[in-house]
């Protein structure tokens, strides 16, 4: 198992190059987010000698070996991981009940739509729809086209992807597997409802 965040990934590759004693964080939370990579990182910490300084946990070490603070540490660390899972299944539980009533419920936004900050409603972007509705035409046209040759024909009519670049095959089978939602319909996870965003095609 790899710990991914880069800011993480960083701080480690510090303690082995520099002078370091002690990590501070504002508790332990921040620093692991599962049992798993709590031994990864304590094991590289204490291979280089550094403790961890909590501001929410004053008395958290690393190297704790009086039986109070273990069992309180282990308590805090308990109580913040409830606290992560118990916000993530209300997170859920909101996300399920828009994609239930067709609003959008987060995630990657379609090409050919957009958000609104503080709105959570997906919105027509006329650029990127006159974009998606060229390429089902398209599609109508030439059912047996690869998808690159897609991605060619948009590229030699000059559309091009918000960074102004060229299109690829990755980015058209991207719209294809979108068609529900700009058909109307919306869908997360195994929810599929009548969508409250305006359809493309």
């Amino acid at each position: 198992m790899t710990v991914e965040r880069d800011g993480l990934q960083n701080m480690l590759a510090d303690i082995s190059q520099l002078n370091i004693h002690g990590v501070i964080v504002l508790n332990t939370s921040r620093l692991w987010r599962s049992d798993m990579a709590k031994v990864l990182i304590q094991r590289e910490l204490k291979r280089h000698q550094v403790d961890v300084k909590a501001i929410e946990q004053p008395n958290y070490s690393i190297y704790a070996y009086d039986p109070n603070d273990f069992l309180v540490n282990g308590m805090l660390e308990l109580l913040d991981q409830y606290q992560q899972l118990e916000i993530a299944l209300k997170l859920g539980r909101g996300r399920r009940k828009k994609a239930e009533q067709g609003g959008y419920a987060g995630g990657g936004i379609p090409f050919g739509y957009k958000v609104i900050k503080g709105n959570k409603l997906l919105i027509v972007d006329d650029r990127k729809a006159e974009i998606v509705r060229r390429l089902f035409e398209l599609k109508q046209q030439n059912p047996h086209w690869i998808l690159a040759h897609y991605a060619d024909q948009l590229n030699k009519e000059g559309y091009t992807t918000d960074q102004g670049k060229s299109f690829t095959k990755v980015q058209i089978k991207r719209i294809f597997d979108h068609e529900p939602i700009y058909r109307g319909t919306y869908s997360f996870g195994n929810i599929e409802a009548v969508g409250q965003h305006q359809a493309i095609i």
